[in-house]
């Protein structure tokens, strides 16, 4: 699930440096504006009317505030979060005097962002496990922390053979101070030979932190293979273009042709026009009966600067073939 940063004080139309009254009274403008009483069948003035209300929980509460300025638009889903301690131990209900009243319950809560910043506590259904708003509130359980995913760039001949892996990511941290803090985590991962594009490899509990003594979430590596210079990707198939002469594709050769476990020398048929694919079976990604092949796919190149000898000879041929390439295409 992708999750991306929501920038509060635009959604308040407010400045970073804002007070607090002037925080209420935007919030106050925007949410008689967009009540969705006031508002019957207007699903865009409900979803602004949630965004606002999320913004005005997070804004108003200076320590929660101070949280959210210490991520910056620079946060990015993939990071782990822990809320400093005994933060996420207040449900967050907005009662403005005067104004309309709503709680998390209400309009169907709050976005992946805000539950992914602050534990994912604030679900609105009473009698949910661990919901601030059922009776007794928050009570000794624990909960497990969410699942991360993170993207991993592998080198082809990485994906191919496989093998043990390095990878790195920013992981926000409590300090000692209680407060959030970005720290580098390192972990040794093992790739699986032939893993392909797109697929995704499962660390159990090296996730974000679950709260109150509960186990840490799954981290999931998703498999992005950078491009290369030789070969390209067709699903589980690794494609190389062979450039070969005309009269290598017209009277057949043998070529050294490279692939990812080495290179193999390869007879090219006679006849074989631009275009044409042959296979080398079992070279390419994946494993057993799901093994993709490598593709070789002839194309044909002439001198950019052919000699006057070549040229005549050229000529020459032009005058005593009576190929006509158009009527075999």
């Amino acid at each position: 699930m992708s999750v991306s940063f929501k920038d509060y004080y635009q959604l308040l139309d407010v400045s970073k440096t804002a007070s607090q009254d002037e925080l209420s009274k935007a919030f106050k403008k925007m949410a008689r504006k967009y009540h969705p009483d006031l508002n019957p069948d207007n699903a865009e003035a409900e979803k602004k009317f949630k965004e606002i209300n999320e913004a005005y929980e997070v804004l108003k509460d200076p320590e929660k505030r101070k949280l959210y300025d210490s991520l910056g638009p620079n946060w990015q889903h993939g990071q782990n979060f822990q809320p400093p301690p005994g933060f996420d131990q207040r449900g967050f209900r907005s009662r403005s005097a005067g104004g309309p009243q709503f709680e998390a319950g209400g309009f169907g809560g709050f976005s992946d962002f805000f539950e992914t910043m602050f534990g994912g506590q604030f679900r609105g259904q009473q009698g949910y496990e661990g919901d601030p708003f059922g009776s007794g509130g928050f009570g000794p359980r624990q909960t497990k922390g969410r699942d991360v995913e993170v993207g991993m760039e592998l080198p082809l001949e990485d994906a191919y053979s496989g093998g043990t892996k390095t990878i790195s990511f920013q992981e926000q941290v409590v300090g000692p101070d209680g407060m959030p803090r970005m720290e580098t985590k390192s972990l040794q991962v093992n790739i699986p030979a032939g893993i392909k594009n797109g697929s995704r490899i499962r660390l159990a509990g090296q996730g974000s932190p679950g709260l109150r003594g509960g186990p840490s979430g799954d981290l999931y590596l998703k498999i992005h293979i950078a491009p290369h210079p030789l070969f390209k990707l067709e699903g589980n198939s690794i494609v190389y273009d062979l450039m070969l002469a005309p009269w290598e594709a017209a009277l057949g050769s043998k070529v050294r042709i490279p692939t990812l476990s080495g290179a193999v020398d390869m007879n090219i048929p006679a006849g074989s026009g631009s275009g044409k694919k042959l296979r080398l079976r079992g070279k390419g990604l994946g494993k057993g009966a799901d093994q993709g092949d490598q593709l070789i796919r002839v194309m044909i190149t002439v001198p950019p600067t052919p000699s006057d000898q070549e040229r005549a000879l050229w000529e020459q041929l032009a005058q005593v073939s009576d190929f006509q390439p158009r009527e075999h295409s």
